[in-house]
């Protein structure tokens, strides 16, 4: 097949996807999310494309009321979202908005409906129910890592507590299981196989992974196990150099904010899976979490997270903020020195970077969607740190992510035909026509901005 007829059948595999939003369909229509042929993207089973666009939102079933989740879901979907990454229990038991308890009898879950009529599962239900009426899949951490780490779930409980999980929602379209929460692998590892096998036992209809601690990558511990569907890593919240005393360190020093290292160093492990950072630095977090004067990540670096993984071919990517993530309000406490009285969620959801990852999809969206691979040796004199280029593309087109501004120079030699070139702003997914390429392109983006140089054969508009 030629580049042109798999433009076109690009063309057509958006518009189907475009038609499976509309007012009656959702994505789920396209079947059940499964991993592509070549075992490194997301797809429905008609072969639709699925880009993971995640938002942070742990503390959901905890934090927020009826009303105020249809509104965070609504908001969640004008931006783009198609995921959101919630925390089932934060605690053994938790409680919600409306004071209810989850685990009324501990794991036993025989009589788990509420003599009042709504309890915490009905809420729970209610979440996933609207999240679906938006065309939003719920990422489900099941429970948070600390828990099985402390002692509050075992073996036993877990057979009981994933079994409850997979008959309650296995009939829900858009589930998605999420084993693990910032924890290493390598602790009460028996747990997590147990509760993740226990869950397919009862639902193999659904997509399963595991979200590790920082700097890691779940490839690490479950590259080999039957049940995990694809890979996540947690790149984390520390810049360079930001070591904290760690003695265990898993990565060289000085590449704490290197996200793109941790998609080839997964693809290390056999057999290939998806990938994608299911936890990047979150926006208006604090530099290393524990510092109230550390400087805090802004709307740039968010960005810079997001391309730099996505274009080291990451399936997706999870955009997170420090308010959203765990509701903050006035007169709610948040950790990591969120000042629900200063940006409460609400406010937030206005922040740049909340409002900007849309753009990246709709990018990656525009062209060939199964073919795209890193394109990193397109890149002459490339850069370290801040200064280093990322570049992607396929068959007749290149995109190279540069977070700087700084001169480019780049073999665009690989894409054969009358070649042009773009640039896009990727503070607003603005294009700006720069006019025909040559196999060698040099470029130099107004100083200080971030954003994609496009060089592209293919019959595409950005106007």
């Amino acid at each position: 097949m030629g580049i042109i007829s798999r433009f076109i059948m690009a063309v057509v595999i958006m518009a189907v996807t475009a038609a499976g939003m509309s007012a009656k369909s959702r994505p789920w229509d396209n079947g059940r999310l499964k991993a592509s042929d070549n075992k490194r993207f997301l797809m429905h089973e008609n072969g639709t494309p699925f880009f993971w666009l995640g938002q942070t939102a742990w503390l959901l079933p905890e934090r927020l009321d009826r009303d105020e989740t249809a509104y965070f879901l609504s908001r969640t979907a004008e931006q783009g979202y198609n995921v959101v990454q919630i925390q089932v229990v934060n605690d053994v038991p938790a409680f919600n908005a409306y004071g209810k308890k989850s685990m009324p009898a501990g794991f036993d879950f025989s009589a788990i409906a509420d003599k009042d009529g709504y309890g915490y599962w009905d809420h729970l239900d209610y979440i996933v129910d609207v999240a679906a009426g938006k065309g939003i899949y719920v990422g489900m951490v099941c429970i948070w890592g600390g828990l099985v780490k402390s002692g509050k779930m075992d073996k036993d409980q877990a057979v009981a507590y994933g079994k409850f999980l997979a008959e309650r929602y296995r009939d829900r379209p858009n589930i998605i299981w999420i084993i693990g929460g910032d924890i290493e692998g390598s602790v009460k590892t028996e747990v997590w196989d147990t509760l993740a096998r226990t869950i397919k036992k009862y639902d193999s209809g659904h997509l399963m992974t595991f979200h590790p601690r920082g700097r890691t990558t779940s490839a690490r511990w479950f590259a080999n196990r039957e049940w995990l569907d694809f890979h996540t890593f947690q790149s984390g919240h520390r810049r360079y150099g930001q070591r904290m005393g760690n003695k265990d360190y898993p990565i060289p020093d000085n590449t704490e904010e290197d996200n793109w290292m941790y998609v080839d160093s997964t693809w290390n492990h056999l057999p290939i899976r998806p990938v994608l950072d299911s936890e990047p630095s979150y926006e208006d977090i604090p530099q290393g979490l524990h510092g109230k004067d550390e400087p805090k990540w802004k709307d740039k670096d968010i960005r810079r997270y997001a391309y730099w993984s996505v274009f080291a071919g990451s399936c997706g990517h999870t955009y997170g903020h420090n308010a959203i993530m765990q509701f903050v309000r006035p007169g709610v406490e948040g950790a990591y020195f969120a000042d629900g009285d200063i940006k409460p969620w609400w406010k937030a959801l206005d922040d740049p970077g909340c409002r900007q990852m849309v753009y990246l999809k709709e990018l990656i969206e525009r062209f060939p969607y199964f073919d795209r691979k890193p394109m990193q040796h397109t890149v002459r004199r490339n850069g370290k740190g801040y200064d280093r280029l990322a570049a992607t593309g396929g068959d007749g087109y290149l995109l190279i992510y540069n977070h700087t501004g700084r001169p480019m120079d780049i073999d665009a030699s690989g894409i054969k035909g009358e070649k042009k070139i773009w640039w896009m702003d990727a503070s607003d997914g603005s294009f700006r026509y720069i006019g025909e390429a040559k196999d060698t392109v040099e470029y130099s983006p107004e100083s200080g901005a971030d954003g994609v140089l496009v060089i592209t054969s293919l019959p595409v508009s950005f106007q």
